[in-house]
C-alpha cells in the first residue's frame, strides 16, 4: 500500500473512529447514569485510546492485518468497550464509595452561606399537595448559589437536617424513580434559568438512614443567572444562609461588581 492510500486511508478511519467512541461513551453513561462522575468528553477519551489498543493488539497477534479487516475491527471495539466500561465502572467505585460519606457530616452541620435544606421539591407540606410554587423556590436557590460563590441545595432533607426521602416528590412523577426526578429537575432549571445554567449544578443521590437525597452542588457562574417567572425576571442571591432577591438597583451593582467583564472583553470593547 502507497503512502497515499495509508493517508487516505487513515483520512477516513479517524471521524469513524471518533463516532465509535462518542457513541460507545454515550453508551456507557447512559448505563451508568448519576453515577458516573466523568464527563462525556472524559469518557470518549478513554474511548479512543481503547480503539488504539484494540488496534496495537491485533498488530502485535497477528500479522498482515489491514486497518479494516474484521479482526482490526472486532479487536479494537471490543477493546474501547471494556476499557470503557472498566474506567467508569471504577469512577462509579471511588465516587459511590467516598462521594457520599461528607453527606451525613453535611447534614449535621446544618444550613450556611454555601448550604440550604428543601423537604421537598414539588410537594406542599403544609397543604397536602403538588405545588408549583415550591419548583420555583428551589429555582430560586439553585441560582442564588449560582450567582454568588456556589453552593449546595439539599432535597429531602428538613431544616433540622433530618433526613426525610424524596418519596412524595417521587410520587408526583409518571416514573417514580432518581432518574426521572432529575430528568424532571433539569427541565424545570433550563425552563426557570435556562439551558446553560441549567447545566452547571451537578445532581446526584445519596441514601441517608433509610431515605434517599438529592444533593445539588452548584458552582459559581461566570454570568449572571436570572430566574423567569411569571413574566418577570429576577436576580437572585445568596446573603448570609438566606436567599435574597435584589431590586432593579441592587442587582445592576452586585452585576457590575461581581461579574466583571475579563481583560479581552475591556481590550475589545476599547477597539
Amino acid at each position: 500500500m502507497g503512502r497515499s492510500d495509508a493517508l487516505i486511508e487513515f483520512g477516513i478511519a479517524l471521524p469513524i473512529a471518533l463516532l465509535f467512541a462518542t457513541g460507545i461513551a454515550w453508551v456507557v453513561q447512559r448505563v451508568f447514569r448519576r453515577r458516573l462522575s466523568l464527563p462525556l468528553s472524559v469518557m470518549i477519551l478513554v474511548s479512543i485510546l481503547g480503539l488504539s489498543a484494540g488496534m496495537l493488539l491485533a498488530g502485535s497477534l497477528f500479522s498482515g492485518l489491514r486497518l479494516w479487516m474484521p479482526t482490526t475491527i472486532v479487536l479494537a471495539f471490543a477493546c474501547s468497550v471494556g476499557l470503557s466500561f472498566l474506567a467508569a465502572g471504577i469512577a462509579a467505585v471511588i465516587t459511590g464509595g467516598s462521594g457520599n460519606a461528607d453527606v451525613p457530616a453535611m447534614l449535621a452541620a446544618g444550613e450556611s452561606d454555601r448550604v440550604e435544606f428543601k423537604e421537598t421539591a414539588r410537594w406542599n407540606v403544609r397543604e397536602e399537595k403538588k405545588d408549583a410554587r415550591m419548583e420555583q423556590v428551589v429555582a430560586k436557590t439553585v441560582a442564588a448559589f449560582l450567582n454568588s460563590a456556589g453552593g449546595t441545595l439539599v432535597i429531602g432533607v428538613d431544616d433540622a437536617g433530618t433526613p426525610i426521602g424524596l418519596d412524595r416528590d417521587y410520587a408526583t412523577l409518571r416514573t417514580p424513580d432518581a432518574d426521572r426526578f432529575e430528568l424532571w429537575l433539569r427541565d424545570m432549571l433550563a425552563s426557570s434559568l435556562g439551558k446553560n445554567a441549567a447545566a452547571l449544578p451537578r445532581v446526584r443521590f445519596a441514601r441517608v438512614d433509610g431515605a434517599e437525597i438529592c444533593i445539588v452542588r452548584c458552582p459559581r457562574a461566570a454570568e449572571p443567572v436570572f430566574v423567569s417567572a411569571g413574566g418577570s425576571t429576577e436576580l437572585w442571591v445568596r446573603v448570609g444562609n438566606s436567599t435574597r432577591a435584589f431590586g432593579v438597583d441592587e442587582a445592576v451593582s452586585y452585576v457590575a461588581r461581581r461579574f466583571k467583564p475579563s481583560v479581552t472583553e475591556m481590550i475589545l470593547r476599547r477597539r
